[in-house]
C-alpha cells in the first residue's frame, strides 16, 4: 500500500522512544493509523496537533502492516489552542473521530463536515457560527455508523408536525401532544436541527445533549467514562459563553 493524500490529525499514541502511531482523518481513504519517526521531536511535535492539516505519505509492504508515514504541515490550528473554547472544540472534534470510527472505511462526507467544523472553529473563536455546525457533525457521524436519529415524523402517529422530543430509548422523534404525558423522561428536539439555521444557546446545548446521549450509549460504549470528560469540558465552556447554568452540563 502507498498513497499520498491531505489528513487533518487527529490523535496520537507514543510508539518507541521517538516515533508515534498517529491517526489521520483522510478524504477518500478514511481514519488511517500510521507510525511516524520522531513524532515527539522537536521538529515533528508542533506538526502533529490535532486539528492540524497535513500533507501525508502513508506505505506499508504488506495490507496488514502498519504504515509508516511521513508528513508535511499544511495548515496549523495550534494559535487557537490558547483559547479554553476553541481548543475544547478542537480536542473534542478530533478525538470523537479518532474514537468512533474504523479505520480504512472511507467517509468523504464526515471528512468535508469536520474540514467545514475546523475552519469555522478557527473563523469564529467565540462559537458564532461553529455550535450548530458541531451538533450537525455528531449528528451526519451517528447516521454515518449506523445509529441515525429518526426525526422526520412522529413515532406514535406518524406525523411530521410540531416535532419537539426524541425518545432517549429509540432515537425517534415525538410530538408535542404525544410528548406532553412524558416531559422530563423525553430530550428536547430544538427546532434548528430540523429546519437549519442558527440555533440559540439554549437549543445548541439541548442539541448536545440529544447528540451526546446517543454517542454515549451506542458509540463510545467502551470510552464513554473517559472521552466524556473531554466532552464535558466542551459542554461546559459552550453553556458559560451563552450565559446558561454550566452546572447542568451532562456529556
Amino acid at each position: 500500500m502507498r498513497f499520498e493524500t491531505k489528513a487533518i490529525v487527529c490523535a496520537l499514541r507514543n510508539h518507541g522512544e521517538h516515533g508515534a502511531v498517529v491517526r489521520l482523518m483522510t478524504p477518500e481513504h478514511g481514519l488511517q493509523a500510521a507510525y511516524v519517526r520522531g513524532a515527539r521531536g522537536r521538529r515533528m511535535r508542533p506538526v502533529l496537533i490535532p486539528g492540524n492539516v497535513v500533507q501525508a505519505q502513508l506505505a506499508s509492504r504488506t495490507d496488514t502492516q502498519l504504515p509508516q508515514a511521513t508528513v508535511e504541515l499544511a495548515h496549523s490550528r495550534a494559535p487557537l489552542l490558547s483559547e479554553p473554547l476553541p481548543a475544547a472544540a478542537i480536542e473534542w472534534a478530533a478525538v470523537l473521530t479518532a474514537t468512533a470510527l474504523p479505520e480504512g472505511q472511507p467517509y468523504p462526507r464526515l471528512y468535508e463536515a469536520l474540514e467545514g467544523l475546523l475552519d469555522a472553529i478557527e473563523a469564529a473563536p467565540s462559537a458564532g457560527g461553529w455550535d450548530t455546525a458541531l451538533v450537525r457533525y455528531e449528528l451526519l457521524l451517528l447516521a454515518e455508523l449506523g445509529f441515525g436519529l429518526d426525526l422526520e415524523r412522529c413515532a406514535v402517529t406518524g406525523s411530521n408536525d410540531n416535532l419537539v422530543a426524541v425518545s432517549p430509548k429509540s432515537g425517534r422523534a415525538v410530538s408535542a401532544a404525544e410528548a406532553e404525558p412524558y416531559a422530563g423522561r423525553l430530550l428536547p428536539l430544538p427546532p434548528f436541527v430540523r429546519a437549519g439555521g442558527r440555533g440559540s444557546w439554549e437549543e445548541i446545548a439541548q442539541g448536545l445533549d440529544l447528540t451526546g446521549h446517543f454517542l454515549m450509549r451506542d458509540v463510545l460504549t467502551d470510552r464513554s467514562a473517559q472521552l466524556g470528560e473531554a466532552r464535558l469540558r466542551l459542554v461546559d465552556r459552550l453553556r458559560r459563553a451563552g450565559g446558561l447554568d454550566a452546572s447542568r452540563s451532562r456529556p
